[in-house]
C-alpha cells in the first residue's frame, strides 16, 4: 500500500507565483504535500479537487515565495560600527572582532539573525560567518534554508578567520543536512585574504565537493587599482585567470565597480551576483550597475549584508532601496521595475545559487517555501491585482515591511504564524545574544589596546 505525505491547502486573496509570466492568481491557493508544492491555482478549483484536505484559510493575505537573502553575515555589532568607509570599518571594527570571536558567540548571533529573517519573510539565507557548525545547528532547529559560506582567511597575515580545514569540515559534516536544507559552500572573505596556495585550495575544494565558491569582490573602487597592481587586470578578469570561475558555481558579493567588459565576462561564465544596496550606501561603497547586469543576463540576487552594515535584516526594505537606488543611479524613474526587483529577491537569488529548480517561485514540484503577507494594512491600500492600475507588485516593493509578514513556511513546515516565531522563543534568543556582547567587546578592546595600529587588508599607499 502506497502512503503519501500529509497535505495542506493554503488559500488567500492573491497568490503571487513569481513564475516565468509573473502570474498573479486572485482568490488563489497552494496545495502542499509534505515538503513540496503539489498544485497552485484558483482556490475553488483546488478545494473541489482535494476534499478532506486540511485548509488554512488566510483572508486579507497574499501568498508569495519566501525571500532569498543572497548575502548576509550573522553578527552582534549592530549599531556599534558606524560612519566609516569600508576598509577603515573593517580595520577598526570588524577584523579585530574576528580575532577574538568565540564559537558560542558566533552561534548565538546566527540564532538571532535567522529568527529575525524568518519573521520578515526570509526563508533562505546565504550566511558568510564563522564557526558555522553552530550556524547549521541554528538553522536545523529554527527551520530556515541555509547556504553556509565560511569566512575564510587562507593567508599567513589573515589567520584569525576560519581556515579551509574548517570549511572542508562543514562540507563533510553538513552537506544535505537538516533534511536537505543546509548547503555548504566554499568561502573566501576576499581574494586578497588568500595567498596563491589558499586560492588554489579553495577552488579545488569547490570542485571536489561539487559546490559553490563565494567571495566579496569589487565592493569599493580602491580594489580595482589594487587588482591592477597585483594581477595586471581588472578584478573579474583576474579572478577568471586565477580559476575562480572554473567551479560548479561561483558567486560574488557586491560587484559595485564592474565595467562593461567584466559584466559581459560574468554573464558568459554564469557567475551569480548579490546586490546589497543598503550596505553599499551606508559604507559609501558606490552604486552597482544592476540594470546592466540584468540586461546582460547575469543572475542577480538581493542581500541585506550583515547586521552591522545594514542594521536590520528586512528584505522588503532592501527591495525598496534597490529600486530607488537603481533609479537614482541611472536618473531614470522607469529603471528597476518592481517586477524586476521582486524577481531578484526570489528567483534571482535562487538562480544565482543554482537552486532555481528548488526554490524562488510557487510552482508544482518546488519546495514549499512560502510566506503570507498581510493586505489589510494602510501600506497595502488600495490593492489592485489587475487592470490598468494594478499595484500589488509595486506595494510589495515600495510599501510593505518585514513586519507585515504573517506566516512563513519552509519545506512545508509553518515556522512563523500570526507574526510569531514558532520554532524558538525570540526573547530567549535576544537574552542569549545580549549576554555574549560584553565579553566580546572587552576582548576586542584589549586587542586594540595591545597594538599600535590594527592591520588592514592592504595599505592605501600601494595604490597610486
Amino acid at each position: 500500500m502506497t502512503t503519501h505525505p500529509p497535505a495542506q491547502l493554503l488559500t488567500a486573496d492573491f497568490v503571487v507565483t513569481m513564475n516565468d509570466s509573473n502570474e498573479i492568481i486572485a482568490d488563489g491557493a497552494v496545495l502542499v504535500r509534505g515538503s513540496v508544492i503539489e498544485s497552485v491555482g484558483r482556490a475553488s478549483d483546488l478545494l473541489a479537487a482535494n476534499p478532506g484536505v486540511p485548509v488554512m484559510a488566510m483572508p486579507d493575505r497574499l501568498l508569495m515565495p519566501g525571500l532569498v537573502n543572497a548575502h548576509h553575515h550573522s553578527g552582534l555589532l549592530r549599531g556599534t560600527a558606524e560612519h566609516l568607509p569600508v576598509w577603515e570599518w573593517l580595520r577598526l571594527h570588524i577584523d579585530p572582532m574576528h580575532r577574538v570571536l568565540r564559537p558560542e558567540e558566533a552561534e548565538a548571533a546566527s540564532w538571532l539573525c535567522y529568527a529575525e529573517g524568518l519573521l520578515a519573510g526570509t526563508t533562505t539565507v546565504v550566511d558568510m560567518w564563522r564557526y558555522m557548525q553552530g550556524s547549521a545547528r541554528a538553522a536545523e532547529a529554527l527551520g530556515n534554508r541555509l547556504v553556509t559560506v565560511n569566512y575564510v582567511g587562507a593567508h599567513p597575515d589573515y589567520d584569525y578567520f576560519d581556515t579551509l580545514d574548517d570549511n572542508e569540515a562543514m562540507l563533510e559534516q553538513w552537506t544535505g543536512g537538516a533534511g536537505g536544507r543546509i548547503y555548504p559552500w566554499v568561502g573566501l572573505e576576499h581574494p586578497f585574504y588568500a595567498d596563491e596556495a589558499g586560492q588554489a585550495r579553495a577552488i579545488a575544494l569547490a570542485k571536489a565537493y561539487n559546490t559553490g565558491l563565494y567571495t566579496h569582490c569589487s565592493e569599493s573602487e580602491i580594489e580595482v587599482a589594487e587588482f591592477e597592481s597585483r594581477y595586471g587586470a581588472r578584478p573579474m578578469f583576474a579572478l577568471e585567470k586565477l580559476g575562480f570561475f572554473d567551479v560548479p558555481k561561483a558567486m560574488i558579493a557586491h560587484a559595485v565597480w564592474l565595467d562593461p567588459s567584466e559584466i559581459d565576462l560574468i554573464a558568459r561564465r554564469g557567475v551569480g551576483v548579490s546586490h546589497n544596496p543598503v550596505s553599499n550606501m551606508k559604507l559609501a561603497s558606490g552604486m552597482a550597475p544592476v540594470a546592466e547586469y540584468l540586461a546582460a543576463g547575469v543572475a542577480v540576487g538581493i542581500g541585506t549584508d550583515g547586521e552591522k552594515e545594514n542594521n536590520n535584516l528586512d528584505m522588503f526594505e532592501e527591495m525598496k532601496v534597490a529600486s530607488l537606488l537603481g533609479k537614482l543611479r541611472t536618473m531614470d524613474a522607469a529603471a528597476m521595475d518592481s517586477w524586476d526587483v521582486l524577481r531578484m529577491a526570489t528567483m534571482g537569488g535562487s538562480r544565482a545559487l543554482g537552486l532555481s529548480a528548488e526554490i524562488g517561485s510557487l510552482e508544482p514540484g518546488k519546495k514549499a517555501d512560502l510566506i503570507a503577507v498581510r493586505t489589510d494594512t494602510p501600506r497595502m491600500t488600495p490593492l489592485l491585482g489587475d487592470g490598468p492600475y494594478a499595484n500589488l507588485h509595486h506595494n510589495l516593493v515600495h510599501a510593505v515591511r518585514g513586519s507585515d509578514v504573517d506566516l512563513t513556511m519552509v519545506d512545508g513546515k509553518v515556522l512563523v504564524e500570526g507574526g510569531e516565531l514558532l520554532s524558538a522563543d525570540v526573547q530567549e534568543l535576544i537574552a542569549r545574544a545580549r549576554a555574549t556582547v560584553p565579553g566580546l567587546f572587552e576582548r576586542r578592546s584589549a586587542y586594540l589596546a595591545s597594538v599600535d595600529e590594527p592591520a588592514g587588508l592592504f595599505e592605501p599607499p600601494l595604490v597610486e
